[in-house]
């Protein structure tokens, strides 16, 4: 096999000129994994292209130039090796770093010199091609320990290690900025690897590339589902700053958004020796119970944030029983009881009027989001531009999943009184939830009840598909249900599946819109119709696409989700969720005819989806 292999590979693309160790033109190597180009200079890459699928696909360098060296160094190949000595030392002088290439790994050695201390090595990712992210055990100054993984959406994956990590606590150091306006050129997330020192005279640290994905053995032989082996990890994003899962590495945590990172962390194989997807659950968990500040909790300095989003809590509540129940830690859920008590106390206050359903604040009422053009409060839940308010159907199916998973740690915590109430109140929820937001005059489920008694409806394929999802819909009425949603699809013509779904298939009016902003979906027309297809007024994309999909396929429908998730999964393995288009604008939302309409450049909800591959 070996053999074969190398016959395959195109190793260090240069000529040596003679024997021994001599100058070299910049070291390349080209393999169908890795495409590697280093500095002659310094100490650093140049390109660092990764394919975990080992099918070429190499095309796009994500790392940004490093820059000038403030030490000139020379490099010399040594066998298979390129060592980096300071310019004018002799040959025999220890090198500061040594580059090992080969097909699928890249070795990494320091040495350290009192006289010439080695640099870091830093690999500086430029956001326009790939939102770099590197997941593992975060430190509080942000650095990530070894082992871990650096991952490279819609490219691949490379596995970090180093024997030192066994003596020492050795971190790789981890930032990533967002900037705005004109800036955005800049983005970046940038990864250091320490170099030798005092205290750790040799450092050596191995690089290898890896797929990391759950699932039968089939899937690693049809190439229809290589945009799910690829980019299974896109969903987790560890922000530096924050220290959690984050919407991507450089933007903000969401503490509605935790249950998606979870649902999808408790199916991923472990992420490296000692470190697994759940443990960054644990850890963002661990921050929130900590007290950080996050979009969906209400922010007094904020006068459209007075009221925390219905869905933040059954968000953190569910996060933790995935997590409790995926990596049977008793003794965290011990520990931490009392604070998810805390999170489900104040869910189950939301249910204002005693009738089992949670509620917002807002009255949802039409006409109630504005004042002129200026938004007077954000909206119940995810959804944060759409007028859901009151009685929300999104919201309150989440929370029953998260009723009942706290129901049972509730159980394994020993308050069997707890218990009793969450099972209770999860039932109650359960109970009056299809009546509440069934429109008979659409066949399927509203968005949301306002204060009025009035349905909002949108025909919005996330709350359908989720409700049937989390079994709020009776089995004899959920087919129906889709009929009259896929049916509803057929009529607006929405086909192009390879974007994803949009959240609703006709244009929200611009009375029930809270934020009038073309850009965000807000219109000018009373019916909404100029603002539709424009980010969440309908315009595509993978964000709660998976719950549509998981429904049809537990209602054996197989044939109609397969036709929306293959096109998907082309999307995927053509990079098209991420990335910013000629307008502007980014691949996280598309109009129906492929026009970017996003802001985020990488937003991980679009991820999500991958799960319905598991559920088919």
């Amino acid at each position: 096999m070996l053999k074969r292999l190398s016959l395959l590979f195109v190793i260090l693309s240069y000529l040596v000129r003679g024997m021994g160790t001599e100058p070299v033109e910049p070291p390349r190597l080209q393999s169908t994994f890795l495409r590697v180009e280093l500095a002659v200079d310094q100490p650093a890459f140049t390109v660092l292209a990764v394919d975990s699928l080992g099918t070429k696909k190499l095309a796009k360098n994500p790392l940004r130039a490093p820059g000038k060296p403030d030490k000139l160094y020379a490099v010399r190949r040594a066998g298979g090796r390129f060592e980096y000595r300071p310019a004018g030392a002799p040959a025999d002088t220890p090198p500061a770093w040594t580059f090992e290439l080969s097909a699928q790994q890249i070795h990494l050695y320091s040495s350290y010199s009192q006289a010439s201390p080695p640099p870091p090595v830093a690999l500086k990712f430029d956001s326009a091609v790939t939102h770099a992210t590197l997941l593992g055990l975060i430190n509080e100054d942000g650095s990530v320990r070894l082992p871990a993984v650096l991952h490279l959406p819609d490219e691949g994956t490379l596995r970090i290690a180093s024997p030192a990590a066994q003596r020492v606590a050795l971190a790789l150091g981890y930032d990533a900025r967002r900037f705005e306006g004109a800036q955005q050129a800049d983005d970046f997330v940038k990864v250091t690897f320490p170099p030798a020192s005092p205290i750790m005279p040799r450092v050596d640290y191995t690089l290898d590339v890896t797929a990391i994905y759950p699932g039968p053995r089939e899937l690693a032989n049809d190439p229809r589902f290589n945009g799910f082996r690829r980019n299974w990890l896109n969903i987790f994003q560890l922000s530096p700053q924050h220290r959690a899962l984050a919407n991507n590495a450089a933007s903000d945590v969401c503490a509605f958004t935790l249950y998606e990172y979870s649902a999808v962390a408790e199916r991923t194989p472990p992420l490296a020796p000692g470190v697994t997807a759940l443990d960054l659950i644990r850890q963002t968990l661990d921050r929130y119970l900590g007290g950080m500040a996050a979009y969906g909790v209400a922010d007094p300095s904020q006068p459209t944030l007075p009221y925390d989003f219905v869905d933040t809590y059954p968000s953190l509540v569910l996060a933790a029983w995935d997590y409790v129940r995926g990596s049977k830690d008793q003794a965290w859920l011990q520990t931490n009881y009392p604070g998810l008590k805390v999170w489900a106390t104040k869910m189950l206050a939301m249910d204002r009027d005693g009738q089992g359903l949670l509620e917002y604040p807002a009255s949802g009422n039409s006409g109630s989001w504005t004042e002129g053009a200026r938004m007077l409060l954000r909206p119940a839940n995810w959804w944060d531009t759409i007028g859901f308010g009151h009685q929300d159907a999104y919201s309150n199916a989440i929370a029953y999943p998260a009723l009942r998973g706290m129901a049972e740690m509730a159980r394994q915590a020993k308050m069997p009184d707890d218990a009793r109430l969450y099972a209770a109140r999860a039932e109650k929820l359960r109970g009056v939830y299809y009546d509440t937001f069934f429109d008979p005059a659409t066949g399927v489920l509203a968005g949301w009840k306002s204060a009025d008694g009035k349905l909002h409806d949108y025909y919005f394929t996330f709350v359908n598909g989720m409700a049937i999802t989390y079994g709020l819909v009776p089995r004899d009425k959920a087919d129906a249900i889709m009929d009259h949603l896929l049916a509803k699809m057929k009529e607006v013509g929405f086909t192009h599946f390879e974007y994803g779904l949009p959240g609703n298939l006709i244009p929200v009016r611009r009375a029930d819109y809270a934020d009038l902003q073309k850009s965000a979906g807000g219109s000018e027309k009373e019916d909404g119709s100029d603002g539709f297809e424009i980010y969440e007024n309908g315009a595509a994309s993978g964000n709660f696409a998976y719950y549509t999909l998981q429904a049809l396929y537990q209602l054996g429908r197989r044939k109609e989700a397969d036709a929306m998730l293959f096109p998907m999964l082309r999307g995927y393995e053509e990079g098209g969720f991420q990335g910013r288009g000629a307008n502007g604008k980014t691949n996280d939302w598309k109009g129906w005819d492929g026009t970017p309409t996003g802001y985020e450049g990488l937003l991980v909800d679009n991820y999500m989806t991958l799960l319905a591959v598991l559920a088919r």
